[in-house]
């Protein structure tokens, strides 16, 4: 029987709809031998197209396609967030806020990131007629990102404190979900909430007063955003010795400012604060940090459009948050005001880079919640090798093991801003000081790595899709990378950990010493968090012998033990954070069951590695050995 006879009897028999069960499947590959000119089609290939048989005919590009993750609500896709606030701050208020905020954020914000993403900032340095402007031309939907913090007060929160104490947990919460899709738009608010926090403990007054309303606003006409002009070409953390900006004394007691800054980010602020050494009559400045001060300065134009003191030289190319204009700036008569005591830079600052290093610990979290909600989206929608990957079990693991990295990651940053809300409405003990204190760098440097591994893993977790940048994927990865970057390196952090130390006299181990150790008494007598109790009581006796036996050696012990310890206090809290949140009254047997993974890893890395000699005297000529092996080759 020919093809055309087979195919014409099935249809009499049975309809269009059912031909294809009907059909012998060698028939599908017999061709009929006459002759067709090119690009034309047989008899029966025609006769196939009308069966439905040829799939990919006309646009020739099949008839699947794969569902793409859906966003939805981030509030009240996080059931750690919603559990976390209702054993915390059960507002009704808050709740309602953060639930609406959420839909808007998957309805609307979202679309406004991608905007930001694919139409970056650019600048353009002359007008038509070859004045220079220096305009930094960023898309509409950044400017929406503008008057949406306003109006969500994104940053006032902070300082409304409407919470009281828990202020700061209800702001950072509405940022966490704000983060993923606010197109980076989170990096000039977490500077603006720092420029706030500065102003705010030296005193809001001229000539700052004005600022400090405008940072703090909700209203978008009045809003102001800020920048942080730290860095210059020797160095980004070693502000002290890298720091050439000087400061020229004025007349009236202003001063004008003359420098490059190497790496201003969110340079199209309203204002920004700076470092810069103060020159006397002679032209001579201190050097180090005792002759750095902090300044003051409004981004203004003359009335030609010219930028008042500055030029912009070049937008930076940035490996990820390419929404966000960061840009190499030469200061040549910036009018500033010293807000800091001459030669008193550094520590003013400290007030900033406490907040925002918070805020990148949020944006962390976010990154890492963000991409297991569309991975686990996505398991419900794809299909491989005969069902879905939410029924594969090594791909559920994958995904829990994500899950319970990002749980741990929340609940660390979470107890930070508690601690920083306590500090703020004057309720912290000295034991939440010196934590706030500890707590601050280890938070930052250890979520930032996590980011960049889970949001790596998340997107294996879609296949080649999670390599396709116009799914919006990889910038979720790109992105996070800048997290253990900016605000001070992991080792810079882990030093920081190291100089906290010493600085408090050990108080601030004495600090977290006893509060982890208060978080394990919840879940005395409670069987089924037993192993993981049993975990943390081990690993905090590691730790504190660890600490005594560091105390008898070198300096350059310890330095060599720096980011190992860090991660040890970072791991060792969070398995105490999860126990203690896995034993309140709503808690649910995910909160069980995280608690009990997450005590799966090495909690004290800084023992392991101690008992195996890593640190020893005799470890760094090796490391140097190893790290510049230049054997000539036979």
């Amino acid at each position: 029987m020919s093809v055309r006879s087979a195919l014409l009897n099935r249809r009499i028999a049975g309809g269009c709809g059912r031909v294809l069960r009907g059909v012998p499947r060698q028939l599908v590959h017999v061709r009929s031998a006459s002759a067709v000119e090119p690009g034309a089609r047989s008899d029966e290939e025609q006769l196939w197209e009308a069966a439905g048989f040829l799939p990919f005919s006309g646009a020739k590009i099949g008839s699947f396609f794969q569902e793409r993750p859906v966003l939805k609500n981030p509030f009240l896709e996080d059931a750690l967030l919603r559990g976390y606030l209702r054993r915390h701050l059960p507002q009704e208020a808050a709740f309602s806020d953060l639930c609406a905020f959420g839909e808007r954020v998957a309805n609307e914000v979202d679309r406004w990131g991608r905007e930001c993403e694919v139409a970056p900032p650019q600048l353009v340095h002359f007008d038509p007629w070859g004045r220079r402007v220096d305009h930094i031309v960023t898309s509409p939907a950044w400017k929406r990102m503008k008057d949406l913090s306003a109006q969500e007060g994104l940053v006032a929160i902070g300082y409304e404190r409407s919470f009281g104490e828990w202020s700061r947990v209800y702001q950072m919460s509405k940022l966490y979900i704000f983060s993923p899709s606010s197109g980076l738009y989170t990096c000039p608010l977490a500077m603006t909430d720092g420029a706030a926090k500065v102003i705010q403990s030296i005193g809001v007054s001229w000539p700052v007063d004005d600022a400090y309303s405008r940072l703090t606003s909700r209203q978008p006409e009045r809003f102001w955003t800020s920048g942080q002009w730290m860095t210059e070409r020797q160095g980004g953390s070693d502000v002290a010795s890298g720091t050439e900006t000087v400061a020229v004394p004025q007349a009236d007691g202003s001063y004008k400012l003359h420098g490059f800054k190497w790496f201003t980010s969110a340079t199209d602020a309203d204002m920004t604060l700076t470092l810069a050494r103060v020159q006397d009559r002679t032209g001579a400045t201190t050097p180090g940090s005792r002759g750095l001060s902090l300044f003051y300065a409004e981004v203004s134009r003359d009335e030609d459009g010219r930028l008042k003191g500055i030029e912009v030289q070049r937008l930076k190319d940035k490996l990820g948050t390419r929404q966000m204009p960061t840009a190499e700036l030469l200061l040549d008569g910036l009018p500033a005001h010293r807000l800091s005591e001459e030669g008193r830079g550094v520590a003013s600052i400290a007030n900033m880079l406490t907040i925002t290093r918070i805020h990148n610990s949020v944006s962390a979290a976010a990154a890492m919640r963000r991409v297991v909600q569309l991975a686990r989206d996505y398991a419900t929608r794809r299909t491989a090798f005969g069902k879905l990957l939410k029924d594969h079990p090594l791909h559920i693991q994958t995904l829990a093991r994500m899950e319970v990295e990002t749980r741990g990651a929340f609940l660390l940053v979470m107890d930070v801003c508690r601690l920083l809300g306590r500090e703020e409405s004057g309720m912290a003990s000295q034991l939440d000081t010196n934590l706030l204190r500890l707590l601050t760098p280890v938070v930052k440097l250890y979520t930032g790595k996590q980011a960049v591994a889970v949001v790596s893993e998340g997107l294996e977790s879609f296949g080649g899709q999670g390599y396709i940048e116009d799914t919006g994927l990889p910038g979720l990865l790109r992105d996070a990378q800048v997290l253990s970057i900016w605000e001070g390196t992991t080792n810079v952090l882990s030093l920081d950990v190291l100089r906290c130390v010493a600085r408090s006299s050990g108080l601030v181990l004495h600090a977290y010493f006893t509060h982890a150790k208060s978080l394990l008494a919840s879940a005395s007598g409670v069987s089924s968090l037993a192993p993981a109790v049993k975990a943390v009581d081990g690993a905090l006796s590691e730790l504190e012998d660890f600490v005594q036996v560091a105390a008898t050696r070198a300096p350059g012990y310890l330095e060599l033990a720096a980011r190992d310890l860090a991660y040890s206090l970072a791991r060792t809290y969070t398995a105490a954070l999860l126990i203690a949140h896995a034993c309140w009254k709503g808690a649910s047997p995910s909160d069980t069951f995280a608690a009990l993974r997450w005590c799966e890893h090495d909690l004290c890395p800084v023992a392991t590695k101690q008992a195996r000699g890593c640190y020893d005297p005799s470890t760094p000529p090796l490391d140097a050995a190893l790290v510049y092996d230049q054997r000539i080759q036979d």
